[in-house]
């Protein structure tokens, strides 16, 4: 496994979302240079150089990058750390995504403007603020609003009229680094995330998640299962629509999460797609459980400009995430470490009695656990 000795690895961010790639950075025997704001996130600890940088501080990373001599950079599962592995794989000749295109990758106005542009299939969107004209908007209610860049549902809400949607645009537009929001058309169906790897541009689809969330109106995602139940028909209609939409927004080296929502007669519909790898445990665990591909691996070899081995195990497995909202979900989870068919990989347990209402977003989870069986219909009697 140490096919990297001696090289250096840029990790933009710390957090736990981070730990999984900087964990394997180390065990192929690179360097995990780690770039975060110092707050005592785990990754800080587990870096062999960490280094007070916020990850906003495009130069500042820049320079030393340059000062150390990385060989790659990268990172998993955050839109802003995207960014700041665009601009200094730029920089410094390394493989990343384009600089120039990098707004179409992390806003979601730009990025409904780029599917808009290639015929990708796509809900109707508006980039609004508090002072738009809402009533003058071709729009059917309900609609979706969000923040233009952020993720983890942060800022999204259902409204069902033009009337609402002064006040749902204030809180997105709070919460969004732009201070902007867009007004979406609202599609139906069942939500879907697609796991790939591009290499030279070429993009591989590994799996298919199949999610599920609190639904209205603020949809926090509660759980994930691969692989998807979907047809064989529809697998490769979603898994067409989101290649195609990747090389819309000019992915070229990078992991890709795509957000799709399939309706009754099994059409995709792109909701979002980020340049990175899924949070909430999908890319880290469920694809390697689930497939028995590498994803961190992949996207470290993407970083330095090699092939990734994809090749999946000759026996798939299901795996799944459940988050712990409130006490019916750790009722769930002791029910599912009882199973002797389920084997629970990881569990993250709140320590406090849990408040349901105190939930606003993925952040504000009080927990999870993460497990993988021989089937699907194992691991659905413990998601949803």
């Amino acid at each position: 496994m140490c096919r990297y000795t001696g090289k250096k690895v840029a990790v933009v961010g710390a957090s736990y979302l981070q730990l999984p790639l900087i964990e394997k950075v180390k065990e192929i025997g690179a360097e995990a240079h780690v770039f975060a704001w110092a707050t005592n996130d785990v990754g800080e600890a587990a870096a062999t150089c960490f280094y007070p940088i916020s990850i906003v501080e495009l130069d500042q990373i820049l320079a030393k990058c340059q000062e150390i001599g990385i060989d790659a950079i990268c990172t998993i599962g955050t839109d802003l750390g995207a960014v700041t592995v665009n601009y200094v794989a730029e920089k410094m000749g390394l493989p990343g995504n384009p600089w120039a295109l990098t707004e179409r990758m992390t806003n979601k106005h730009a990025m409904r403007e780029a599917f808009a542009a290639s015929g990708d299939p796509s809900p109707r969107s508006y980039l609004v603020d508090v002072d738009s004209d809402f009533e003058s908007l071709e729009l059917d209610y309900p609609a979706i609003v969000k923040p233009t860049d952020r993720s983890g549902s942060r800022g999204v809400s259902k409204i069902w009229s033009a009337a609402e949607a002064k006040e749902a645009v204030r809180i997105a537009s709070d919460l969004s680094f732009e201070h902007k929001a867009v007004l979406e058309e609202y599609v139906t169906g069942h939500e879907y995330s697609v796991e790939c790897i591009v290499y030279q541009g070429v993009p591989e689809v590994l799996t298919i998640t199949q999610k599920f969330t609190t639904g209205d109106p603020h949809y926090i995602e509660t759980g994930h299962i691969e692989p998807a139940n979907l047809d064989d028909q529809t697998w490769a209609r979603v898994e067409q629509v989101v290649k195609h939409a990747l090389g819309s927004l000019g992915v070229q080296n990078s992991a890709g999460h795509a957000e799709v929502m399939v309706d009754a007669d099994g059409n995709p519909w792109l909701i979002e797609i980020g340049a990175r790898m899924g949070g909430d445990y999908i890319g880290s665990h469920l694809v390697h459980l689930s497939t028995g591909v590498d994803y961190v691996a992949a996207v470290v070899d993407v970083a330095f400009g090699n092939k990734p081995n994809t090749s999946k195990a000759p026996v798939q497995r299901s795996a799944g995430v459940r988050f712990i909202l409130n006490a019916g979900d750790l009722e769930v989870y002791r029910q599912a470490q009882a199973d002797p068919q389920v084997k629970i990989v990881e569990s993250v347990l709140p320590e406090n009695e849990l408040d349901p209402n105190a939930v606003e977003d993925s952040s504000t989870r009080g927990g999870c656990f993460v497990m993988v069986a021989d089937s699907r219909d194992i691991i659905e009697r413990y998601v949803y």
